[in-house]
This record gives C-alpha cells, sequence and structure tokens, in this order.
C-alpha cells in the first residue's frame, strides 16, 4: 500500500508539473497582438514602452477616438496655438525630459510673469519686479511658511524620485497602493487619505498660508480646493517651483512622437467592448485571448488580442467600455471627474475689477483666487502660444492686447467676460473633464483588470499629472512583461532601496 501511495503522489506531482509546463509553454514566447485603448500621454507612453520590453515583432494596436494627445491639446487663437491642456513640466520630470531628448523637441521656458492673489475683493500678495521685496513680503505675511513649504514639497519629492531607479531595474508593482508604499512608505499612504489643508495643518502650517497661498495653488492646478488629497496636494506645490518648462510647439508633440517612435499601427476609432474568447491552437490545445469591438467612420471592427491596457479612464462620465462576461465583472468606477473649462480670451482685461482703478499701474499678468464663492473663475493668466514669440512680442506689458486664459468650474458668460475685459475680439472655450473629483481617503482602482488587462489611469486617483501617467505607463509595461514570462521577482518586492543599495 505505502508503495501504491508513494506511485500516487509521484503520478500527481508528475501531473502538476506538466500543466504547470503547459502554462509556462503558453506563455513563454512573445504576445502576438497588444492593444492600448486610449493616445493620450499615458496610451501613447504605454505603447512606447510595451515596444521596448517586448521587442519589434509584436503588433501594437492604438486606439483613440480624438485627437492623438488626449488631455495634452491646443487651442487655435487669432494665428497662434496655446496649450489647451497640461501646459507645464517639472524639471525633475525624468520621463518626460527623456521623451522630449529622444524624439528631438526642443524645451520652452514660460514667460515671465508676476502673480498676485486675488480674494474676490483685493489682492492679498502681490509679486514685485524686485527678488528682495518679494522676500520682505513673504516674511511679513507668512513667517517661514515658505521656506517650510520647500521644505515639505523637497521631502516629497526626494522619496518620488526612487521611482526612476526602481523602474531602470525593472521592478514592478502590482497595485496603485503598492507603488507608492514602496516610495514614500505610511508617509505617502496617510497623505492619500487626508486633505492637504489636514495634512499642513498636522505640519504646523499657519490657516493664513494654507488659505492665501495652498488654496490657489490647488484651485489654478485642479480647480478644486484644499480639500482634495494630501499627496495630489503636494504635486500641486510642486508645480509652483522654479524651472517649469513645456515642449517647444506643443506638449502634445510628445504623445505623436511616442506613437511613431513605438511604430504602434494608430486605429482611430472608439472601442465599445471587450471580452474574452478561448480560440484553438493549430498545435493543438487553446489560448484564451482578448475580444476588442470598436467603431471607426468606416465602420464596426473586430480584433482579438493577448494583452490589453485601457489608458482612458474607466469612469461612467468618460468611458462607455462594456466588459462583457467577465468573472469577477469589470465595472466602470464611480469616481467622478472634475469640469473644468478654459476659455482663452484675446482682448484687454479690465484692472478695475481687481481693484485697480484708472488710472493705475496693472503689473500682475497672472491672478490666482481664494476660496470665495462669489468668484465665478479659478484663476486668469496672459499666455504665450506654444511656438516662442519674438523678444519685442513678449515684453507687451499686462494691460496691453493680448491672449488670456481663464479657468472656471462653469462656462462663462457674455456679462462675466465683460466683468472681467475692458474688450474682446474673440473668445475660444474648451471644457475638459480633466482630472477626477478628489475626496479622501482615495480608494485606487485596481491596475490588473484581469489576467491580462492593465489599467494605467488607476494612478489619477493619486494625483493626474502628465509625468504620473508616463510613470504608470512604465509600471504596466514592466508589470504585463514580467507576468507573461514569469519574472514574479520583479513584482512587488519590498525594501528595494536597500536591495539596491547591496546590489551596486
Amino acid at each position: 500500500m505505502k508503495q501504491l501511495a508513494g506511485l500516487m503522489v509521484a503520478f500527481w506531482l508528475f501531473l502538476v508539473g506538466s500543466l504547470r509546463a503547459g502554462v509556462a509553454q503558453e506563455l513563454r514566447f512573445p504576445p502576438n497582438r497588444i492593444a492600448v485603448v486610449g493616445a493620450g500621454i499615458g496610451g501613447s507612453s504605454a505603447a512606447y514602452f510595451l515596444r521596448q520590453k517586448f521587442g519589434k515583432h509584436v503588433q501594437i494596436d492604438l486606439f483613440e477616438k480624438g485627437e492623438v494627445g488626449g488631455r495634452l491639446a491646443t487651442v487655435d487663437m487669432e494665428g497662434g496655438q496655446y496649450e489647451a491642456g497640461g501646459s507645464v513640466i517639472h524639471p525633475l520630470n525624468l520621463h518626460m525630459k527623456t521623451f522630449v531628448k529622444e524624439l528631438g523637441l526642443s524645451v520652452r521656458a514660460p514667460s515671465d510673469s508676476l502673480v498676485g492673489i486675488h480674494n474676490g475683493e483685493d489682492f492679498v500678495f502681490q509679486e514685485s519686479h524686485w527678488f528682495i521685496v518679494n522676500i520682505v513680503k513673504m516674511l511679513w505675511r507668512y513667517g517661514l511658511n515658505f521656506l517650510r513649504m520647500y521644505m515639505w514639497v523637497e521631502d516629497m519629492l526626494d522619496k518620488f524620485m526612487r521611482i526612476y531607479r526602481y523602474q531602470t531595474f525593472d521592478y514592478s508593482f502590482s497595485t496603485t497602493e503598492s507603488l507608492l508604499h514602496a516610495l514614500g512608505g505610511n508617509d505617502f499612504m496617510t497623505k492619500l487619505n487626508v486633505t492637504v489643508d489636514e495634512a499642513l495643518q498636522r505640519a504646523g502650517f499657519s490657516q493664513k498660508f494654507i488659505d492665501e497661498i495652498v488654496t490657489p495653488a490647488m484651485r489654478v492646478n485642479y480647480n478644486q480646493g484644499v480639500k482634495i488629497n494630501g499627496f495630489v496636494g503636494a504635486v500641486s506645490l510642486a508645480g509652483t517651483d522654479s524651472g517649469l518648462w513645456s515642449v517647444e510647439g506643443g506638449n502634445k508633440l510628445v504623445c505623436t512622437g511616442l506613437v511613431y517612435s513605438s511604430k504602434a499601427q494608430l486605429i482611430q476609432g472608439t472601442v465599445t467592448s471587450m471580452q474574452e474568447k478561448v480560440r484553438p491552437l493549430k498545435s493543438g490545445g487553446t489560448v484564451k485571448l482578448y475580444e476588442l469591438s470598436y467603431e471607426t467612420s468606416a465602420g464596426p471592427g473586430l480584433e482579438m488580442y493577448d494583452i490589453v491596457v485601457i489608458a482612458t479612464p474607466l469612469n461612467k462620465d468618460v468611458s462607455n467600455i462594456s466588459f462583457l462576461g467577465f468573472n469577477p465583472p469589470i465595472h466602470t468606477f464611480s469616481k467622478r471627474y472634475q469640469q473644468t473649462v478654459a476659455t482663452f480670451v484675446h482682448g484687454q482685461l479690465n484692472s478695475s475689477f481687481f481693484g485697480c482703478s484708472s488710472p493705475c499701474r496693472f503689473e500682475v499678468s497672472e491672478i490666482l483666487t481664494t476660496d470665495n464663492p462669489k468668484l465665478f473663475f479659478s484663476s486668469v493668466g496672459a499666455v504665450s502660444p506654444v511656438k516662442a514669440k519674438s523678444e519685442s512680442e513678449a515684453s507687451q506689458s499686462a494691460e496691453s492686447l493680448k491672449v488670456w486664459k481663464v479657468f472656471s468650474p462653469e462656462p462663462l458668460t457674455k456679462d462675466q467676460l465683460d466683468l472681467l475685459f475692458k474688450s474682446h475680439h474673440a473668445v475660444s472655450e474648451k471644457k475638459w473633464l480633466a482630472y477626477p473629483l478628489y475626496s479622501p481617503p482615495e480608494k485606487m482602482p485596481p491596475v490588473i483588470l484581469h489576467d491580462r488587462i492593465y489599467y494605467v489611469n488607476s494612478i489619477e486617483l493619486a494625483a493626474s499629472a502628465m509625468e504620473m501617467s508616463a510613470i504608470s505607463a512604465k509600471n504596466v509595461a514592466l508589470l504585463a512583461h514580467h507576468r507573461w514570462y514569469g519574472k514574479d521577482g520583479q513584482i512587488d518586492q519590498e525594501d528595494l532601496t536597500e536591495r539596491l543599495k547591496s546590489e551596486l
């Protein structure tokens, strides 16, 4: 009997080993086809990184219902083009810097501007041309809060920069939470679950500083106040740093360049549904594939893929993709997206609206606002075309006829435009569902929606930014690669900072 039992155990071990070998055999070869849904910065960079990881023989199809670039877009105004979506890039955004260099694009520094903070009645803070005057103003009104904010943001950035080293060594993460925890530990997780107001109060910042400096930064960057989570709040404050830049000709050129570099086939169409299908192999056995249904101007289409990467928000007010027959089911997510209206006005600003009665010297060219319910806009600022102007054009005074960009939660009425501007000669409006409506504690959507379906936009619930999308895209490309080839040792590893120190 013992011998029979031993033979049975050996048989089962052989059978299990054979089944495992069959799975390994199925996944040993590169995938034939990969689909990427969405050609914004997340989708275009995902196609780029997938090509790097899976090699030149894999077919990558990139589906986009609109223009390549997604929420990176420009508007035409009086013969010039202006950034209507993501407009500035931080100097420490290493993926974006690498893209620009490898694609042969040029960097454009933002125009110099003087910032004023308006509370609905008058300016509570106004920059000067003189650096020393600004320092004195800051110290007089806010004490050392500006310096402490710089240190608070720098601490977050120091931790966040670890992601580039982890990705250089091909480490990936199966959830957004595990990625953020690997970078900032409990500090980042805490920031996700409290408002930036609470986070800064706990850190000892004054309420005046939060109301007059932090709130305007949140309103101009995310069209929301200090009730957003502490992590995205820190990202927003990093966007007030010096050295910000953009791409000459428009930031969307990064997306078109990445699509070209990835050699992905662009399909101008809307993905309507996807489902898992089992197909027989010529050599025997079966393989599981994902069937994508889509609509183009030429009619409906149907394609099969080994891997699917979704790089468009799966939220009910943004996406209409149906996931058919999945168990457990894949649903769109309930988190709403914040509407932001960008209104471009070619005209002359009405300085008297901001308490500067004629005659007066009105020098600010970027006006941020505090959280006053009477205000119908979040910010208004003079903008330059995405192609650099000549020095004579750039030196126009703030009150001269030029193009202004107004951010507001709702479209501006004619009466509101007449309040803000003495005169205007052209108006162009762009509505965005630009970023999530942040409300901590935040629950991140999964990165792995199904066995081989991945979701780039999960990271937006932590913070929405160009670099965040690129980081998530590379993480998804690495994750898809490691899971395809069974490289579990490259996924969700702990103590990577110490491990990489020991490896070098």
